[in-house]
C-alpha cells in the first residue's frame, strides 16, 4: 500500500516537473522572436519544409475527405428531399471541424515528428550543448524559426485543405451524383458566415502552437523523459510520444474551442 502511494507521488511530481520545464520552454521560445538579430533565411526554411513540403499531402488528403463528405452527405439528404443543401453540409463541416483538425494532425504526422527527431538528434549529440558553450541562444537559434514557420505554415495549409475539400465535395456531389451546382454554391453562400470562417482560423493558430510546442519541447528534454532512454531508441520513443500526445491535444481543444465559440 505504502509503496503504491510512493508511487503516485511520484507520478504526481514528475507530471509538475514536466509541466513546469515545458512551459518555461514555450516562454523561452516566445522570448526567442524579441531577440537581435533575426533569423528570417532559417524561419523561410522552415516554412519550406513544415509547409511547403506538407502541400501534396494536404492537397490528397483534403480532396479524398472531401469527396467523401460529398457522398455520405448526398445519401443522408436525400432521405429527407434536400440534396440542394449538400454545399452547407461539406463546407461548414471543413471549415468548423475537418479542416483545421484534418491539416493539424498531417502535419504533425509529417513535419512534427521530424521537427522532434531533429531536435532530440541534436540533444543527443551535445550540438545543443555545443550551442550555450559558445553563448548562443538555443531558443533563438533552433527552436523560434520553427515555432514562427509553423504558426505561419498550418494557417495557411488549412485554408488550402479548405478550398480543395469544398471542391472535392463539389466533384463528388454535382460531377458524379448530379447535384445542382447552383444549389450546391448558393447553398454554401447562405449557410456560411464569418463567424465559422474565425473558428477554423482560431483553431488552426491554436493547433499550430500546440503541435511546434510539443514536438521540439519533447526533442529538447529527451534526456529528462521518463521511460525514453539514451541513443537512437530514446529519439524514437521520445517522438512517438510527441505524435501521440500532439494528437490527443488537438482533439482535445478542438472540443474546448468549439465549446467556447458555439
Amino acid at each position: 500500500m505504502i509503496r503504491y502511494i510512493e508511487k503516485i507521488g511520484d507520478n504526481a511530481l514528475y507530471t509538475l516537473q514536466d509541466l513546469g520545464r515545458m512551459g518555461i520552454f514555450l516562454a523561452m521560445s516566445i522570448a526567442g522572436v524579441f531577440k537581435r538579430p533575426f533569423r528570417f533565411g532559417a524561419m523561410i526554411r522552415q516554412v519550406r519544409l513544415i509547409g511547403a513540403n506538407s502541400f501534396w499531402v494536404i492537397f490528397f488528403t483534403a480532396g479524398f475527405t472531401g469527396m467523401v463528405l460529398g457522398l455520405q452527405g448526398y445519401y443522408t439528404l436525400r432521405k429527407f428531399g434536400s440534396e440542394g443543401a449538400l454545399g452547407s453540409a461539406v463546407a461548414l463541416s471543413l471549415l468548423r471541424e475537418l479542416g483545421p483538425v484534418l491539416t493539424a494532425l498531417m502535419v504533425t504526422g509529417r513535419a512534427g515528428s521530424a521537427m522532434c527527431a531533429e531536435i532530440g538528434i541534436m540533444r543527443n549529440s551535445e550540438q545543443i550543448d555545443a550551442l550555450e558553450c559558445m553563448a548562443i541562444d538555443p531558443f533563438r537559434y533552433l527552436i523560434t524559426p520553427k515555432f514562427l514557420a509553423t504558426l505561419i505554415s498550418i494557417p495557411l495549409l488549412t485554408l488550402i485543405f479548405n478550398v480543395v475539400g469544398i471542391f472535392g465535395g463539389y466533384l463528388a456531389g454535382c460531377e458524379l451524383l448530379g447535384v445542382n451546382p447552383g444549389a450546391y454554391f448558393a447553398g454554401m453562400e447562405q449557410s456560411v458566415i464569418n463567424k465559422d470562417i474565425n473558428m477554423g482560423i482560431v483553431k488552426s493558430f491554436v493547433f499550430a502552437l500546440l503541435v511546434v510546442w510539443i514536438c521540439t519541447g519533447r526533442g529538447y528534454f529527451v534526456h529528462g523523459i521518463r521511460g525514453a532512454g539514451f541513443g537512437a531508441e530514446g529519439v524514437s520513443r521520445v517522438t512517438t510520444q510527441a505524435v501521440v500526445l500532439s494528437s490527443i491535444a488537438i482533439l482535445i481543444w478542438d472540443y474546448l474551442i468549439t465549446a467556447i465559440m458555439l
